[in-house]
């Protein structure tokens, strides 16, 4: 008779395991007890037991065990003399490690055994119980058996403190299909039907259904190719990946999950290696008014050797690292992460959807947020981005991805400068140097710099000129952005919209000079959109419009009655042809607006008195505290208008700019 400590052995049992695991065993061991009398065939039953009292809410009880039963070869004296060996090596040819009935008692307090075997020309039935004390097997009865069935009926019961986390009987065998799915596709041994029913009745289940040709729920994809190959300290290590999509999930991540000898012994969320996994798929079930998605994930399990040999003696972990593991060679996370890209290949064109989509959320920041991120996000590599990251997301990684740059440009300003190899050393420092004007605290201090000199220029292009006469407008406007251009045509850095607006600094779209019709028709001096109206893809026409109108300095011709260059006129014109839809953008879309869509026009010029009388008299406009500026607001068209003075534009950008040249001291 054995003696054991066996309540210090489950005790010890490592974390790995769950209420699962118990249920799991004990199918895996009624499949192995059949396939010891039968090559093919054979049947497993599995009874739900439960708790006496409904839950209220459910509607339906807790559950408190299981009862397996199979048609195997039974508890004869030598399967019942290995139950009775702590570490029998009965089974060690298929993966076993004589130590998975323990698990059970970790979560139930109760474990049964009645079994019919076959004993020379007579049948027997033994029955018994397994101990907490230190005698494995404790209550032992052997009787005749008759002519009863051989097989087994094995019953866990009682659970321990960690409930059992699913009720239904569905949801029950669910997740025993995908624990055990290493069983229902081995190429090489047929699984035994096992069908799952409830004590208190309400049908049964047919776990082996799951994988059937009929309204099937799990379905093998097609993968080029299935083998993958790591190197170990001392040969390389062959893993199969076998990937599926399971409909109607229970979970709603796709998963990877690591096989040892048959048996699924970790998971990890797919998305941990491609963020791009990290919500459901749909399939289409029909076309038509009626048609529905049917929604599924991906799980990839992966088998070897290297898996088998590996595993735990709980079945809960592996022995090797989860990563960079230098004793045995290969890692969990290798293994995982080139299971996912497999899992990938099965699903790319879904996967490089959400990748665009993901990359359309990057561009939206960069245009709206962060415009001086664009150079560097033309080297930066999204792909560990989550699939739907939020613009603090996006920011971090950006601010990640300078840091690294900033790095590899020191150390390699430090290699150069211990370098003693000339030969190549212009070109290196060329490169280094260009990789610096990217990243480094040199850019604002070039940034601000150029600003300096634009205003510089900004205030020469309002003085008198050496010719006694006044810039043109096309002259001034040139340098608040290019004439006959567009943001599309031209790059963040080639524009100086900020010296009207610094808002206007992460406006999307600009149209400068251009024909709003596209063709040959009017054309404002700046048109200027919050967002793309007509590229973006929600299409909000909410979206503000705003309309610059530049006058040459100290022109005032404009307010005579008989001048048809009123700039607030035009400016009403060109809201009401928006609104009446007879523009277009340059990519001929339509510019959608809606009756409450905002405008905002603004006129640039000097303010002689016959302007101000003009504006006050003519205009009905209203003066702005500084003098400088009038306004009004046109509510019939949603317009609001101000008249600034060149004056005002350039005082008010230089501002708020003269912090920063006194910081620089420029």
């Amino acid at each position: 008779m054995s003696r054991i400590n066996i309540k210090r052995a489950v005790e010890n049992i490592r974390s790995g395991t769950t209420v699962y695991t118990p249920v799991v065993e004990l199918i895996v061991n009624a499949i192995q007890a059949i396939r010891a009398v039968k090559p093919t065939g054979g049947s497993i039953g599995v009874t739900v037991l439960r708790h006496d009292q409904v839950d209220m809410i459910d509607k339906i009880a807790a559950v408190d065990g299981f009862i397996v039963r199979d048609d195997g070869v039974g508890f004869n004296e030598e399967h019942r003399n290995s139950f009775d060996t702590l570490y029998t090596a009965l089974k060690a040819l298929d993966g076993g490690k004589g130590f998975g009935r323990f698990t059970c008692l970790k979560y139930f307090h109760r474990f049964t055994v009645e079994s019919v075997f076959q004993d020379g020309t007579a049948r027997k039935m033994r029955s018994f119980a397994m101990g907490d004390g230190n005698d494995i097997i404790i209550d032992e009865k052997v009787t005749d058996a008759g002519v009863a069935a051989i097989g087994s009926a094995v019953t866990i019961s009682g659970a321990r403190g960690v409930k059992f986390p699913d009720k239904g009987l569905d949801v029950i065998a669910r997740v025993l299909v995908e624990k055990l799915l290493p069983y229902f596709i081995d190429p090489n041994s047929e699984c035994p039907q096992i069908v799952m029913r409830d004590e208190q009745g309400g049908g049964s289940v047919i776990l082996n259904d799951y994988l059937g040709q009929t309204n099937r729920q799990i379905v093998e994809l097609s993968v080029l190719n299935h083998e993958l190959r790591l190197k170990a300290l001392d040969k390389d290590e062959v893993f199969t990946v076998r990937v599926f999509k399971f409909y109607v999930p229970r979970a709603n991540k796709s998963k990877i999950s690591l096989v040892a000898h048959r048996r699924e012994v970790t998971d990890v969320t797919m998305q941990t290696y491609i963020p791009e996994f990290a919500d459901e798929f749909y399939d289409k079930t029909s076309e038509g008014e009626h048609a529905k998605d049917r929604n599924y994930i991906i799980k990839a399990y992966v088998f070897g050797d290297y898996l088998d040999g590996n595993v735990s003696l709980e079945r809960g972990a592996f022995n090797f690292e989860k990563d960079n593991d230098l004793v045995y060679g290969i890692s969990q996370s290798q293994i995982e992460a080139l299971a996912a890209t497999i899992a990938q290949d099965a699903v790319g064109q879904e996967i490089s959807a959400r990748r665009e989509r993901k990359q359309a959320r990057i561009r939206d920041y960069i245009n709206d947020e962060a415009p001086w991120h664009r150079g560097l996000s033309r080297d930066t590599d999204f792909s560990s981005l989550s699939m739907k990251p939020t613009p603090q997301e996006i920011e971090l990684h950006l601010q990640a991805a300078k840091f690294q740059m900033e790095t590899r440009a020191r150390a390699e300003v430090k290699q150069i400068l211990l370098s003693e190899d000339t030969e190549d050393l212009k070109d290196r420092v060329t490169e280094v140097v260009g990789r610096i004007s990217q990243t480094s605290k040199n850019d604002l201090i070039h940034y601000v710099s150029l600003r300096k000199c634009v205003l510089e220029h900004f205030d020469k292009s309002l003085e008198l000129g050496n010719d006694g006469k006044y810039k043109s407008e096309g002259d001034v406007h040139d340098i608040v952005m290019p004439r006959r251009k567009d943001t599309d045509q031209i790059d963040y850095e080639q524009h100086n919209l900020w010296i009207l607006d610094e808002r206007l600094n992460f406006t999307e779209y600009v149209s400068s000079d251009k024909p709003l019709d596209g063709k040959t028709g009017d054309r404002t001096d700046l048109t200027i959109f919050g967002k793309r109206v007509a590229f973006r893809g929600d299409n909000e026409a909410s979206n503000p419009i705003t309309i610059f109108e530049f006058k040459k300095p100290q022109r005032h011709d404009f307010v005579n009655p008989s001048s048809d260059e009123d700039p607030i006129e035009q400016i009403v014109r060109y809201v009401n042809d928006i609104r009446d839809g007879k523009y277009k953008t340059p990519s001929g879309r339509d510019i959608l607006v809606s009756q409450n869509t905002p405008f905002y026009g603004y006129v640039v010029c000097d303010f002689t008195q016959k302007v101000k009388n003009w504006l006050e008299r003519e205009k009905d406009f209203t003066v702005m505290p500084d003098g400088l500026g009038y306004f009004r607001w046109h509510g019939n068209i949603k317009l609001y208008i101000e008249v600034l003075s060149w004056t005002k534009v350039q005082r008010d950008a230089e501002m708020r700019n003269k912090v920063f040249f006194h910081k620089l001291g420029i």
